[in-house]
C-alpha cells in the first residue's frame, strides 16, 4: 500500500510538471509588452461591457425611492406597508433563482444568457411606466427579480473565471464603481425625466374619456406622469445597452476563442486564449470546468467558509439597499430637503465612495490584503451610520450619509473577493458566487423593510438594523481571519493542505 502511494503521489507530482512547463511555455509565448495588451483588450471587452450592464441593472433596481417622491406614491396609493413590500418582492424571486441561474450560465454560456436577461428586465422596466395600481407593480418586481437573478453572480463568477487572484479585486472596483455611479446619477437622471410630465401619450382615464366626449376630463391632466416617464426611459436606455453588450461580451476563458451563436465580436485568438487559461492555471488550477454533477455541486454548500463569505455580503447588502432605497425618502422627509435636492444630494457621496473604493482595490491587490479592509470600512459605517441617525445637524448627518455611503459601496468589491481568492474550482466558485448573492439578496429584503414609513422623521429601528449589520461584518471578518490564519500555518508546517492544492494559502 505504502509503495502503491509513492507512486501516485510520484505520478501526481510528475503530472503537475508538466502542466506547468505547458503552462509557462503558453504565458512565455508572449511578450510582456504583450501580455499587457491582452490583458487590457480584456478589461476593456470584460470589465466596461458588465460595469455598464450592471450600471442599468442596478439603475432599474434602486429608482423606487426617486419615484416615490417624484409622485409614484400618490397615484398608486402606497399607503402603510406597501413601498417596503414592493421593495421586498423582489428578492422572493430574485432569491431563489440564483443557485441554478449560474449553472445555467455556464451551460449556455454568458455570451447569449446575459444579454438576454438583461433585455428582458429592460422591457420589464417599460412596462413599469404604464402602471394603474399596486398589485400590478407587485407582479411586475416578482417578474423583475426572476429576469435579474442571474445576473450579479453571473458577473462575479465570470470575472473570477477571467484573472488570477490580486489582478481581480481592481476589475471588481471597477465593475461595481460603473454601476455605484448609475445610483450617483440615476437620482439627476430621473429628476430631469420627471420633468417630461404631462408630455407623451394620454393616460388611459383622459383617453377613454376623450373618445366618448370628445372634451378633456375635468380633473384630469393630459400626458404621462413625471414618476412614469423615469421607468420608461431608463428601460428603454436597459434595453440599448442590452443590445450593444450583446456585441461586446465576452465567454468563458476556455471557450473565449471558439465561434458561438450569439452577436458576439471575434475577440481572442487560440493563442491568446490559451495564454488566459495557463495564467489562471499557474495561479490556481482551476481554470477548465470538472463535469457538472449534481451531488458534487451540492457538496460544496458544506464549506463553513461558503456561509461566512455570502453572510457578509448579505450584511453589506442591507446597509446599501437600504441606503439606496430610502436615502432620498430620508432626505426629504427627515432631512427637509426639497425633491429636487433629495433627487440630486445622492449623487456626491456615491462619487466619493467609488473613490474609496478603487484606493481599497489598488492597495488591496499590491500588498494582498483583503480583510483588514472589510473590517475598516464596517467601522466606518458604524461611524457614518451613528452621525446620520442620532445627531440633528443637518450638515452633520449629510457628512453621515458620506461615511455610510462609503462603508458599504466600498465593501462590494471587498467582500467579492475576498471570497474568490479564497476558495477552488469551477462549480465550487459557481456555488459560491450563487449563496454569496443569494444572501445579498436576502440583505436587500432586509434593507427594503427596516426603513418603515410610521418611523419617520428618525427611522431609528433602521439605523439599529443597520448599525448592526456593520458590528456583524467586523466580527464574522475577524473570525474569517483568525481560521485563515491558522489553516495557513498548519498548510505551511506540513500539515493539511488548503483547498486541494499543495502550496496554496488564504489571502488575509
Amino acid at each position: 500500500m505504502e509503495v502503491e502511494a509513492a507512486h501516485l503521489e510520484r505520478t501526481i507530482s510528475d503530472e503537475s510538471t508538466a502542466s506547468a512547463k505547458e503552462n509557462d511555455a503558453r504565458i512565455h509565448a508572449f511578450t510582456p509588452e504583450q501580455q499587457k495588451k491582452i490583458i487590457r483588450r480584456i478589461d476593456y471587452r470584460l470589465v466596461l461591457t458588465l460595469g455598464c450592464l450592471y450600471c442599468v441593472s442596478l439603475m432599474d433596481r434602486t429608482n423606487l425611492g426617486i419615484a416615490v417622491v417624484a409622485g409614484m406614491a400618490v397615484d398608486l396609493k402606497l399607503v402603510g406597508y406597501r413601498y417596503s413590500i414592493i421593495t421586498l418582492v423582489f428578492f422572493i424571486t430574485y432569491v431563489l433563482l440564483q443557485p441554478p441561474a449560474t449553472v445555467v450560465l455556464r451551460k449556455v454560456g454568458p455570451r447569449v444568457f446575459l444579454p438576454t436577461i438583461t433585455i428582458l428586465w429592460g422591457v420589464t422596466m417599460i412596462c413599469f411606466g404604464f402602471l394603474t395600481n399596486y398589485e400590478q407593480m407587485l407582479g411586475l418586481r416578482l417578474v423583475l427579480g426572476i429576469f435579474e437573478a442571474g445576473f450579479f453572480p453571473g458577473c462575479a463568477y465570470l470575472l473570477s473565471c477571467w484573472y488570477p487572484r490580486y489582478d481581480l479585486q481592481k476589475r471588481n472596483a471597477v465593475f461595481y464603481l460603473i454601476g455605484s455611479m448609475s445610483s450617483a446619477f440615476s437620482g439627476i437622471l430621473a429628476f430631469g425625466f420627471s420633468h417630461l410630465a404631462g408630455h407623451g401619450n394620454l393616460g388611459p382615464a383622459y383617453g377613454q374619456h376623450y373618445a366618448k366626449t370628445k372634451t378633456a376630463p375635468a380633473g384630469i391632466k393630459p400626458g404621462i406622469a413625471g414618476w412614469r416617464w423615469i421607468f420608461i426611459l431608463q428601460g428603454v436606455i436597459t434595453v440599448v445597452v442590452a443590445v450593444i453588450g450583446a456585441f461586446t461580451i465576452c465567454d468563458f476563458p476556455d471557450k473565449a476563442a471558439k465561434k458561438t451563436r450569439s452577436c458576439a465580436l471575434p475577440f481572442l485568438n487560440a493563442e491568446e486564449a490559451a495564454f488566459v487559461v495557463a495564467r489562471i492555471e499557474q495561479d490556481r488550477h482551476d481554470a477548465i470546468p470538472e463535469p457538472f454533477r449534481l451531488g458534487h455541486y451540492l457538496k460544496q454548500a458544506c464549506d463553513s467558509k461558503i456561509w461566512g463569505f455570502a453572510w457578509l455580503f448579505g450584511l453589506t447588502t442591507t446597509c446599501t439597499y437600504a441606503i439606496a432605497y430610502f436615502l432620498p425618502i430620508i432626505l426629504n422627509e427627515g432631512m427637509g430637503f426639497s425633491v429636487g435636492a433629495s433627487q440630486c444630494l445622492i449623487a456626491p457621496p456615491y462619487v466619493f465612495a467609488a473613490l474609496w473604493m478603487y484606493a481599497c482595490a489598488v492597495l488591496g491587490d499590491k500588498y494582498h490584503i483583503r480583510g483588514p479592509f472589510i473590517i475598516f470600512n464596517a467601522l466606518l459605517g458604524v461611524l457614518g451610520l451613528a452621525l446620520l441617525g442620532f445627531t440633528k445637524n443637518a450638515g452633520v448627518r449629510y457628512f453621515g450619509v458620506f461615511l455610510a455611503t462609503t462603508s458599504c459601496n466600498s465593501n462590494i468589491p471587498c467582500v467579492l473577493t475576498y471570497q474568490a481568492n479564497n476558495i477552488r474550482g469551477q462549480w465550487k466558485r459557481a456555488l459560491a458566487s450563487a449563496t454569496l448573492v443569494g444572501a445579498g439578496g436576502i440583505g436587500g429584503i432586509v434593507g427594503s423593510t427596516v426603513f418603515r414609513s410610521q418611523d419617520k422623521p428618525g427611522y431609528k429601528p433602521g439605523m439599529y438594523a443597520t448599525l448592526l449589520a456593520s458590528a456583524l461584518i467586523v466580527l464574522i471578518t475577524c473570525a474569517l481571519e483568525f481560521k485563515f490564519w491558522r489553516a495557513n500555518k498548519r498548510a505551511a508546517a506540513g500539515g493539511k493542505v488548503i483547498e486541494g492544492l499543495a502550496g496554496f494559502r488564504y489571502t488575509l
